[in-house]
């Protein structure tokens, strides 16, 4: 078989849950961090690998793929995961609720209400319009995080839609967390907060996190920090 490579940083709220499904699924793979603090992304060697500008890619020989939620499937179908089940209507569900967290939490949670906060070159011109931005923001996250709770979770699951980890609960990871880095209060969700310890207890999340832990783990720490942007999220 081909040979893997992942480019990726470990910050990344897309790179996270590839690297935490590789580490879970023992994959052997390359792994290339791209130094998003640096302007790597924007550099001419890794702009001809991804145009867009952004992390992971993922390379299987002379195939690549660019976006987190289409590599988290491809892995999962080279590894034989359960986590994207064989059966036409169960991975339907998975797809779709891989499309909330991608088009709905993502804009939402992450966009609007984290990354101007946590990165300088997302945040809104001026504090008023960075008051207002996040005002904006909260509540539509609000509601989102309310439907994760109730419906996608719920009370008797220990995972988004069933007992078993699903690629749903590693790209839902990394936008949860990105909003608990920013000081989003998760207390009127308890099957979210049950849902993320469980998420956190697994063996994998120590190892893939540990970075993304020591940057943002202190919700009060975060205005403090003079980071130069991350680029591609």
């Amino acid at each position: 078989m081909s040979s893997l490579r992942l480019y990726h940083h470990p910050i990344s709220t897309s790179s996270r849950p590839v690297m935490m499904f590789v580490a879970e699924h023992h994959l052997r793979i390359d792994h290339r961090v791209v130094d998003l603090f640096s302007g790597e992304q924007h550099g001419p060697a890794f702009t001809a690998i991804n145009p867009n500008q952004a992390v992971p890619v993922l390379e299987h020989g002379s195939f690549r793929l660019t976006e987190s939620s289409a590599i988290l499937k491809y892995l999962a179908d080279l590894a034989k995961s359960d986590a994207y089940p064989a059966d036409m209507q169960k991975r339907a569900r998975v797809n779709e609720a891989m499309d909330w967290f991608n088009t709905g939490l993502s804009r939402e949670l992450a966009y609007g209400f984290a990354y101007p906060q946590l990165f300088p070159n997302h945040g809104r011109p001026g504090a008023q319009a960075q008051a207002d931005g996040l005002a904006w923001a909260r509540p539509r996250a609000e509601r989102l995080l309310s439907i994760l709770d109730a419906s996608m979770i719920g009370p008797d699951r220990r995972f988004v839609l069933s007992e078993r980890i699903t690629l749903a609960d590693y790209l839902g990871l990394g936008i949860v967390t990105v909003g608990e880095a920013a000081g989003m209060d998760f207390a009127p969700w308890p099957n979210l907060r049950r849902w993320l310890s469980t998420m956190k207890a697994r063996p994998a999340y120590a190892q893939t996190h540990a970075i993304f832990t020591d940057a943002f783990g202190h919700a009060q720490t975060r205005s403090a920090m003079a980071l130069t942007g991350e680029g591609a999220c």
